[in-house]
């Protein structure tokens, strides 16, 4: 065959060079592997794969970039993956390799979870839809990598492996929940209208104390969204299931896809009897997320977002957070062994008003 001009390959009008040159919203067929001999867990799911380009090329060959994904996806039927961001890693690895001008390989993946639940009443079973997505960056090494170290930790050696590649990994997890939430500022409006309608009835301030404290006092609800994402070098492994669990409960309350009374009745004591702002969800989640990742180090980028759809307004409510793990420990005045009795105690009164919510 003719030999074919390779167009990309050619110089730009304009030398400049560009960020990010790829593909977006490309959907795949994604199958992770469990431990225990269990079923794999099979995702629609959807890609972002960019590398940088040079100002002296016109263009990316962007079929390289479908090469390399296939290549990692067809792979993991003999090398199974257990965790989306080491899929995401492999494929920015293998970019690199296919883009030898390339410096930085980037591949962001996102897709939608079904978490099995049970109703906190009935204890009947349920499925709970959760966006799951995960980001991998390749930087080349222009020294050409260092010498590994001899180390027993799997994760270290796999860092010291990729160096001696020349490539330095970082990764990024995080999950979207939905939830409930309510309002703080409203209900407190509507505990003193009902205070002065108690007074009204020549009730004393005893009884009125009394009637406030077991009766639940209306708000406005909200339909929240909490986002939580964590960056870390490559070495680190997130527990995803964590991240899930800490968005889940730091809301006023979980949502479930099948409630029989008895559950609903609980929901809807537990919202109302655990009012709280963006911001307190948001505060609450940076929290437990100091508790939960004590393993993981300062320079760990974490960032945390609350929105809520409002239901008297026709505008969202948003409180966001972005920090090294380091300042958030700063910040809440502790090191990780104390932030685990902070959580512990935050995690005893919670325990409490289930009970209370029960007996009632």
């Amino acid at each position: 065959m003719k030999h074919l001009p390779d167009v990309q390959a050619s110089s730009p009008e304009i030398p400049l060079n560009l960020t990010r040159v790829g593909v977006r919203n490309v959907k795949k067929l994604v199958e992770l592997a469990r431990k225990g001999g269990k079923r794999p867990i099979v995702l629609v799911s959807t890609f972002d794969i960019f590398v940088d380009l040079p100002s002296s090329m016109k263009g990316a060959n962007l079929s390289r970039n479908f090469e390399a994904m296939y290549e990692v996806l067809e792979s993991a039927v003999n090398t199974p993956f257990y965790e989306i961001e080491e899929l995401c890693v492999e494929v920015a690895k293998r970019l690199l390799q296919r883009h030898k001008y390339a410096s930085v390989a980037e591949v962001r993946m996102r897709s939608e979870f079904i978490a099995k639940r049970k109703t906190p009443v009935t204890a009947m079973e349920c499925q709970e839809p959760v966006v799951i997505f995960a980001e991998a960056k390749a930087f080349r090494e222009e020294s050409g990598g260092c010498p590994a170290e001899a180390t027993a930790d799997a994760a270290r050696a796999k860092e010291a492996e990729d160096r001696r590649e020349g490539v330095v990994i970082r990764k990024r997890i995080g999950a979207e929940v939905v939830g409930v939430t309510t309002c703080p500022c409203a209900q407190e409006l509507m505990k003193e209208l009902a205070r002065e309608a108690l007074k009204k009835q020549g009730r004393s301030e005893r009884e009125i104390e009394e009637i406030l404290s077991v009766v639940p006092i209306a708000t406005h609800n909200q339909r929240g969204k909490g986002i939580i994402s964590i960056e870390v070098d490559g070495k680190y492994k997130i527990p995803l299931e964590k991240i899930i669990g800490i968005i889940g409960e730091s809301m006023s309350a979980r949502t479930y896809e099948l409630l029989k009374r008895p559950d609903e009745a609980f929901v809807t004591m537990k919202a109302h009897r655990n009012p709280k702002f963006a911001e307190d969800c948001v505060r609450e989640m940076a929290l437990r997320v100091v508790e939960n990742f004590k393993e993981l180090p300062d320079d760990a980028v974490v960032r945390i977002i609350q929105i809520n759809e409002e239901s008297i307004h026709q505008h969202e409510a948003v409180a966001e957070r972005i920090a090294m793990l380091g300042e958030l420990r700063r910040e809440l005045g502790c090191n990780s062994e104390e932030a685990g009795s902070l959580a512990a105690t935050a995690g005893c009164t919670e325990k409490e008003k289930r009970q209370k919510d029960v007996r009632n």
